[in-house]
C-alpha cells in the first residue's frame, strides 16, 4: 500500500483530494498520513469527509479512519461505477473543492455520473461556482472531458444551503491540453452575485461598477444577479475569453467589506492575469495538474504557486508522467 505524507509542501487538503482521486483511477491502495498538518485545525473537516465518502461510494472502496478530525486514512479502491449520487456537506463547506476530488474519478466511470451537492457555492479558499463552470469546465472541454454544471441555489458562509448539479460524462476520447499562446482577449464577461438581502443596498450593481472602472470597454459585460440564500453574501467572477484559452478570477464579499472593494479586487486580479500573457490563470494552474498528469500536455501559466507544486508532487506518487516546470511553462510527458 502506497503511503502519502499529507504534510508535504503546503500541507492542506490538496494532497488529500488529488491522492484520493488518483488512487481510485489507478486502482492503487493508499494510506494518507498527516492530513492537513499545516492548517490551524488539522485533520478531516466535514467537507473533506463527505468528499471522501462520496469517492469511496463511487469506486466501491474499502476505507479506514473516515471520521471528523482524523489525520490518517486508508483508501483501497474497487471498480468505478456511474449513476446518481447525492452529497450533503451539512455546512458551508465548498462544493467546488468536493468536485475537485470527484470529477477525475467520475470521468473514468463507464457510464454518466450525476452529482447533486449541497453546501457553499461561493466561499473562501475555493473556486466560485461561476469560475468552476466558465473556466474549469470550459478548459476541460478542450481535453474532450464534458461536464454539465448547474447552480440550483447559491450558498454563502456561514449557513451554506447552496445546491449544484454536475453531470459528468465518460472521458472516452481523451485529448492532451496544448496551450502555450493565449491569443488576444476577445471579450470579458462574468457575474456579480448578491443575495436578495443586499438588493436594497444595490450590492451587485456596485460590485459591477467598481469592476468597470478598470475595464470600461464596450466588450465587457457583467450580469448583476440577486439570488435567494439562507444568509447575506456576495461574490464576483470575471472571465476573459481569449483566442485559444480562457482566464478567470473571482472575489468574495464579506461582512464589513464594501461592494466596491469586491469588484475592484476582481478587476485588479484579472488585469494582472491578462498582462501576464499566460494561457492559464494562477488558480487554474494547480487545478489542471491532475489532468495533465493523466493525459499529458503543455501550458503556460501566470504563476506557479505552492498549490501547483503540491499537486505535481501528489500526481507523481501515483503516475509515471514526467512533469517539468520552467519559468511559467508546465510540461507533462507520459512515459
Amino acid at each position: 500500500m502506497l503511503t502519502i505524507d499529507g504534510s508535504h509542501e503546503e500541507g492542506g487538503g490538496q494532497v488529500l483530494r488529488t491522492s484520493t482521486a488518483l488512487s481510485a483511477i489507478t486502482g492503487t491502495p493508499c494510506t494518507i498520513t498527516n492530513i492537513r498538518a499545516n492548517r490551524p485545525t488539522p485533520g478531516l473537516k466535514p467537507q473533506h469527509l463527505m468528499g471522501l465518502k462520496a469517492a469511496a461510494q463511487i469506486c466501491h472502496a474499502k476505507t479506514k479512519g473516515f471520521h471528523i478530525g482524523s489525520d490518517r486514512i486508508e483508501f483501497t479502491p474497487g471498480e468505478i461505477t456511474g449513476g446518481k449520487y447525492t452529497i450533503e456537506i451539512g455546512t458551508a463547506g465548498s462544493v467546488t473543492l468536493i468536485l475537485q476530488v470527484l470529477v477525475p474519478i467520475c470521468l473514468y466511470a463507464p457510464d454518466t455520473v450525476t452529482l447533486t451537492i449541497t453546501g457553499g457555492t461561493d466561499v473562501k479558499w475555493s473556486p466560485s461556482a461561476c469560475y468552476f463552470k466558465n473556466v474549469f469546465c470550459s478548459l476541460l472541454k478542450k481535453m474532450n472531458a464534458h461536464i454539465e454544471f448547474t447552480v440550483e441555489k447559491y450558498g454563502f458562509y456561514p449557513k451554506g444551503g447552496g445546491r449544484v448539479k454536475a453531470v459528468i460524462h465518460p472521458w472516452k476520447e481523451r485529448k492532451s491540453l496544448q496551450i502555450t499562446e493565449r491569443g488576444l482577449v476577445k471579450k470579458i464577461d462574468g457575474e456579480s452575485i448578491a443575495s436578495r438581502f443586499l438588493k436594497k443596498a444595490q450590492v451587485a450593481e456596485r460590485q459591477s461598477s467598481a469592476f468597470r472602472r478598470i475595464f470600461p470597454e464596450d466588450s465587457v459585460y457583467i450580469n448583476p444577479v440577486y439570488v435567494d440564500t439562507l444568509n447575506p453574501g456576495s461574490s464576483f467572477c470575471a472571465v476573459a475569453h481569449c483566442e485559444t484559452s480562457i482566464v478567470g478570477v473571482d472575489s468574495l464579499g464579506e461582512k464589513g467589506k464594501p461592494a466596491e472593494k469586491v469588484g475592484n479586487e476582481a478587476a485588479v486580479s484579472l488585469k494582472k492575469e491578462i498582462d501576464s500573457n499566460a494561457a492559464l490563470d494562477t488558480h487554474m494552474a494547480d487545478q489542471i495538474i491532475p489532468y495533465l498528469a493523466l493525459i499529458g500536455g503543455e501550458v503556460t501559466v501566470s504563476h506557479i504557486s505552492r498549490h501547483t507544486n503540491t499537486n505535481i508532487w501528489a500526481c507523481q506518487q501515483f503516475l509515471d508522467t514526467k512533469i517539468l516546470t520552467e519559468r511559467n511553462v508546465i510540461t507533462a510527458t507520459l512515459k
